[in-house]
C-alpha cells in the first residue's frame, strides 16, 4: 500500500489511532479525520516524526455535507483516497422501551449513515483507478445482540449488511469491501466499565484478556494490503474467542 492514500475516521485516539499508526507504517498516506482537531494535529506530527506522510482533517460524521467537504479536501490536497476505514462510532445507551428518538437517529446517522457517504464518496475515485480498499469497522455485539444496546447494534449489524452489498457491487472493478468486528477491546469507551463488569466480560472470552487497539489494527491493515486481493464481503471477528 507504499504511497497509497488512507482515510481514517475517528482517528484521533482508539482504535483509529491504532488503524493509523499501523497503515502508515505499511507506507499508506494517511489522511486523519476526526472531531478533535488538536489530538489529530498530535498524531500527525508523531508520524511526520517517523518520516510518515499524514495530513490531519476535521469532520462531523453527523453532517453529510462536512464528511462530503472531508474526503474533497484531502482527495484535492492530498491525493485520491484508495483505502477507507469507516471507523468512528457513538453509543447513546439505553433499553429499547425507554430510548428516546434522537438517541435512535443519532448513533445510527454516525455509525451507519456516516459510513454509507463516506463510502459514496470514495467510490468514484477508486472505480478510476481499478483498485480500492474498505474496511468497516462493526461490532462482536452487531452478530450477537446486547441489551441496552439497540441502537449501537443494529447500526453494526447494518454495517455487516452494507459491507456485503458494495462488496458485490464493486468486486468486478477490483475493490474489495470488508468489515472488522473487534470485540472488547481497552478504548475510552469501555474504560468507564466497572472493574466487576469488566471481569464478567473477560470471563466470557476464550484468550481471558481484553484486546488491545493493535489487535484490530493489524486486521484492518491486513485486509488493506494486496495480500487480501482476494477477499472481498467478508467480516473478520477480532475477539478473542468472545464469540464463536
Amino acid at each position: 500500500m507504499t504511497n497509497r492514500t488512507a482515510f481514517i475516521t475517528g482517528a484521533s485516539r482508539g482504535i483509529g489511532r491504532a488503524c493509523a499508526i499501523a497503515l502508515a507504517g505499511s507506507g499508506a498516506r494517511v489522511a486523519l479525520a476526526s472531531r478533535n482537531a488538536a489530538q489529530l494535529e498530535e498524531l500527525a506530527g508523531l508520524l511526520r516524526s517517523e518520516g510518515r506522510e499524514a495530513f490531519a482533517v476535521a469532520v462531523d460524521m453527523a453532517s453529510g455535507d462536512s464528511i462530503q467537504e472531508a474526503i474533497r479536501k484531502t482527495a484535492q490536497d492530498f491525493g485520491p483516497i484508495a483505502i477507507l476505514v469507516n471507523n468512528a462510532a457513538i453509543t447513546k445507551d439505553g433499553l429499547a422501551m425507554r430510548m428516546k428518538r434522537e438517541d435512535w437517529d443519532s448513533v445510527i446517522g454516525v455509525n451507519l449513515t456516516g459510513a454509507f457517504v463516506a463510502i459514496q464518496q470514495v467510490l468514484p475515485a477508486m472505480m478510476r483507478e481499478r483498485w480500492g480498499r474498505i474496511v468497516n469497522i462493526s461490532s462482536v455485539v452487531g452478530e450477537m445482540g446486547n441489551p441496552g444496546q439497540a441502537n449501537y447494534v443494529a447500526s453494526k449489524a447494518g454495517l455487516i449488511g452494507l459491507t456485503k452489498a458494495i462488496a458485490q457491487e464493486m468486486g468486478s472493478r477490483n475493490i474489495t469491501v470488508n468489515a472488522v468486528a473487534p470485540g472488547f477491546i481497552e478504548t475510552d469507551m469501555t474504560a468507564g466499565l466497572s472493574e466487576e463488569r469488566k471481569d464478567n466480560m473477560i470471563g466470557h472470552v476464550a484468550l481471558k484478556r481484553i484486546g488491545r487497539p493493535e489487535d484490530v489494527a493489524a486486521a484492518v491493515r491486513f485486509l488493506a494490503s494486496e495480500e487480501a486481493a482476494y477477499i472481498t464481503g467478508h467480516v473478520l471477528d477480532v475477539n478473542g474467542g468472545l464469540y464463536m
